[in-house]
């Protein structure tokens, strides 16, 4: 009995996740067709860090705006997509803490949206004038308008991903799986992980690399404050218990 109960528990999860996935794809998609209308001023705004790009086949321009009308779908939906996330998440790990979702949804939206808007705003303009510097009078750059597109969507949503350190470091502290005293002692550990992290993702230059580092250092040290003040919240009530008994 108890095994069929645990195999339909898990059913019921399967079921819920698959529900949150289709929610999650159709609200990309309807973003996606919204933005496809602004899909041109989209990659006027995005190209700007270039002189020019070119399409070298009939149908990469098109593909084009179908590809930056879908990374801008994405982006506008993160709000949801956070939302099913976090929700088919909390619960199965925190039962009496329902009401922590929205402050996760809030807090990893801002903080995509940080990661993603620095890199647009600072990393990618920057990087672009460094590779490019590189260029001479006989050799000169023709880029892909595909290319470029690729290279933009990945470095941003990838910026957008690792801002979310600290968010995930509060609900690892919350369950207990780290500590503030582990993230001190595993700092020289965790600058080589974020310096080999950078360089993977980030294009083989080192002045991107340490673009992303160095905010990435930083939201580790955020995440130390946020796991210290969160152990702090555990012990007072604790103490609180003592003092009662």
């Amino acid at each position: 009995m108890g095994k069929e109960e645990n195999r339909m528990g898990f059913l019921d999860h399967l079921e819920e996740l698959r529900g949150r996935i289709i929610k999650s794809l159709i609200c990309i998609i309807l973003f996606s067709i919204g933005a496809y209308v602004f899909s041109e001023r989209l990659i006027e705004l995005v190209t700007r860090p270039i002189p020019e790009v070119y399409f070298m086949a009939p149908t990469e321009a098109f593909s084009t705006r179908i590809k930056i009308s879908l990374i801008a779908g994405i982006i506008v939906s993160v709000p949801v997509l956070f939302y099913h996330l976090w929700k088919f998440i909390v619960p199965g790990l925190f039962e009496k803490e329902i009401k922590m979702i929205i402050p996760a949804v809030l807090a990893s939206t801002i903080f995509f949206l940080i990661g993603a808007v620095f890199c647009f705003l600072f990393v990618l303009p920057l990087s672009m004038k460094f590779l490019l510097g590189f260029g001479t009078e006989k050799l000169k750059p023709m880029i892909k308008i595909k290319d470029y597109i690729s290279f933009v969507s990945y470095m941003i949503l990838a910026f957008g991903a690792v801002f979310e350190l600290p968010v995930i470091s509060y609900f690892l502290g919350k369950m207990g799986i780290i500590t503030a005293r582990t993230l001190i002692k595993g700092r020289r550990f965790a600058v080589t992980a974020i310096l080999i992290l950078a360089a993977i993702i980030t294009p083989p230059d080192i002045f991107s690399q340490f673009m992303l580092a160095g905010p990435l250092y930083f939201l580790y040290e955020v995440s130390i404050v946020v796991v210290k003040i969160i152990q702090r919240k555990k012990h007072t009530p604790e103490k609180n218990a003592e003092v009662g008994k």
